[in-house]
C-alpha cells in the first residue's frame, strides 16, 4: 500500500492503467511499445502501481448477469451495536451473492450491494441476510438498469499530474 510516496499517478501511469483497462490481456512488453517507453520502465512501473495500491488485481472482471444472476439489489442494514460489525461481517461473507459491504453514516449501519436470480430468488438472499440474530432491519432496493458501470479510468485521467 501507500509507503509515504507520491500517491497521484502522472501522465505515463495513466497511460498505462488505461492501457491494462482497454486490454487487460496485454503483456508488458506490447505496453512499453504502445507507450514508446522501455520494457523496464513499464514494469517498474506496474510494480509501483501494484505496491501502492492503485491497481488491486488482475483478474477477469465477472458478470453477474451472464452467469444468471440478474437481479442487482442495495440493501441498507441496520444492526445491533453490541457486537460491533465483525460478526455481520463474517455472517455476510458467507452468503456468496453480497458482492461488497461498505460501513457507512445515516440511518443505516452497513451498506451492501447483492445479486440474485431472480425476485423470488432476491427474497431468498435477503432471508438469508436478516436470519442473523445481530441483524435488526434491512431495507432494500432494487437495481432497474445500470446506467453507470463501475468504472475509475475517468478518475485516473483526472488525477494525473503532468509527468
Amino acid at each position: 500500500m501507500n509507503t509515504g510516496q507520491d500517491v497521484q499517478p502522472d501522465t505515463l501511469d495513466a497511460r498505462l492503467i488505461e492501457l491494462l483497462v482497454e486490454e487487460p490481456r496485454i503483456g508488458v512488453l506490447e505496453c512499453s511499445r504502445r507507450l514508446g517507453v522501455a520494457r523496464g520502465t513499464v514494469q517498474a512501473r506496474l510494480d509501483k502501481l501494484v505496491e501502492r495500491g492503485v491497481i488491486g488485481g488482475f483478474g477477469p472482471d465477472v458478470s453477474p448477469a451472464a452467469i444468471g444472476f440478474g437481479v442487482t439489489s442495495f440493501v441498507t442494514l441496520e444492526i445491533t451495536q453490541r457486537h460491533g460489525h465483525d460478526p455481520v461481517t463474517a455472517h455476510l461473507s458467507a452468503i456468496p451473492e453480497v458482492l461488497e459491504a461498505h460501513t457507512i453514516t445515516g440511518s443505516g449501519d452497513l451498506l451492501c450491494r447483492i445479486v440474485a436470480r431472480s425476485n423470488a430468488d432476491l427474497q431468498r438472499v435477503i432471508d438469508q441476510i436478516v436470519s442473523y440474530g445481530g441483524i435488526r432491519r434491512a431495507s432494500t432496493i432494487i437495481a432497474l438498469a445500470e446506467q453507470i458501470p463501475y468504472r475509475t479510468l475517468p478518475l485516473v485521467r483526472s488525477a494525473a499530474r503532468p509527468s
